[in-house]
């Protein structure tokens, strides 16, 4: 089955990108999305005349942040029991708990950082509701995390798109998309490198 990302983000539209930023950012069943490669195609996208730039940034931006805060309002309110929920085919306590070692580590800027890196990115407000953290500086970091990530990958894409001649977009966007996700996944795989060698240590 040959799965085409710029075809289907012009058939989704707006709302179906808007969508999907919202639910990677704040549902359980969030944490597959491709939201770093759906902004940067998207932008790609805005950049031949099928989408507004602005328009696409700035309902991206709301609903990553809306997003968050239904991960955080979730965290905040079933707290412990998501610890003890069994594992099924969309939830699995690994990604919780790797998102609290994350978390314990960078503290608050994680929430920044998270939007950068998948998985960690759906579970980042959900453990910041676990652990209570004042809403107000949740909010702070949510703004700003969700500012960066939206306006950062989306405006990249754009800029690509008016780089790359239209007749070798074709050409071009597969590997780069390809890289993007490639990309985002390093710092997890990173993650989990340093944390096996410091158990190894213990």
């Amino acid at each position: 089955m040959h799965f085409d990302l710029p075809q289907l983000i012009q058939h989704l539209g707006y709302f179906g990108v808007w969508g999907i930023i919202f639910a990677e950012s704040g549902l359980l069943i969030g944490f597959f999305l491709p939201g770093d490669s759906l902004l940067f195609t998207a932008g790609f996208i805005a950049s031949q005349g099928f989408l507004n730039i602005f328009v696409l940034i700035f309902g991206s931006f709301v609903c990553a942040v809306l997003g968050d805060n239904v991960g955080y309002a979730t965290g905040y309110r079933f707290g412990r029991k998501l610890f003890q929920k069994e594992d099924n085919w969309f939830f699995h306590k690994k990604n919780l708990v790797k998102t609290q070692s994350f978390y314990d580590k960078h503290g608050k800027k994680t929430l920044v950082l998270a939007r950068f890196m998948p998985v960690v990115r759906t579970f980042a407000p959900i453990v910041a509701g676990i652990g209570a953290m004042h809403y107000r500086t949740f909010m702070s970091y949510n703004l700003i995390g969700g500012f960066l990530w939206t306006l950062g990958i989306t405006l990249l894409g754009f800029f690509l798109g008016k780089v790359i001649p239209a007749e070798q977009i074709d050409k071009y966007l597969i590997p780069i998309i390809v890289g993007i996700i490639v990309i985002s996944i390093i710092p997890s795989i990173v993650h989990l490198i340093q944390e096996n060698r410091s158990n190894e240590h213990e």
